[in-house]
């Protein structure tokens, strides 16, 4: 992606709420697409990606994307009770990495960005990650989520590999999913979020979408500590 992408609009509203860089903690459950959704974005390999269902990170890691924007890549849910516990740690704590300015301390992490796996239906672990970790932790208005591996959602017969776009049948499921997503959370853990995006870092597809809906939803100001 282009990194001069909307780039004045965000140095714009980055000026107006008297911050920057904008941090967004970048999480999920193992194997969603972490790693590849941030190699997608930069075009090139920053983040190590793992094979199949072997994870790949294990610590938390920034990787400065724009003058403006900073996006941490964490370590997935869904690898055994005693990994995804001490998981859930690295998580907790990078949500609690502070700042200072104009001697006042703020959290660090201003937006949550959660990425499902659009390939299978059982999200289980995605809710877990969303009620008992994010929550508790931060702000509600500032989670969202995105749907990776939209080319896999109806097992890959839909999408043309060669134009990398979904037909129309797929876009359609796509949707749909998108609706059920933000239903089934609300559902689940009683976040209220806005209708997720639906992309495929593997293939370059509404990546820009998953791009926007950071830009988007930039907080108006710094995340209190208190909530």
């Amino acid at each position: 992606m282009n990194k001069n992408y909307r780039n004045g609009e965000i140095d714009e509203k980055l000026r107006n709420a008297e911050f920057r860089p904008l941090d967004v903690m970048v999480t999920g459950c193992t194997g969603a697409g972490k790693s590849t959704t941030l190699n997608s974005l930069f075009e090139k390999n920053v983040a190590g990606v793992g094979h199949g269902a072997d994870p790949f990170t294990m610590t938390v890691t920034s990787y400065r994307f724009t003058d403006n924007i900073r996006l941490w890549d964490t370590p997935g849910l869904g690898d055994g009770v005693e990994i995804d516990r001490r998981h859930e740690k690295k998580l907790i704590d990078c949500l609690w990495k502070t700042c200072v300015m104009d001697g006042k301390r703020y959290g660090l992490i201003d937006l949550v960005l959660v990425i499902a796996d659009g390939s299978v239906r059982d999200l289980g672990t995605a809710y877990h990650l969303i009620k008992d970790i994010i929550v508790p932790n931060i702000q509600r208005d500032r989670i969202l989520v995105a749907i990776n591996q939209a080319d896999m959602a109806m097992k890959g017969h839909h999408f043309d590999y060669d134009t990398r776009m979904p037909d129309a049948t797929l876009k359609s499921f796509l949707e749909e999913q998108a609706v059920s997503v933000q239903r089934r959370i609300h559902e689940a853990t009683g976040v209220k979020i806005i209708k997720p995006v639906y992309y495929s870092a593997e293939y370059n597809y509404n990546i820009d979408k998953f791009y926007d809906l950071i830009v988007d939803n930039i907080p108006n100001e710094r995340r209190p500590l208190e909530f």
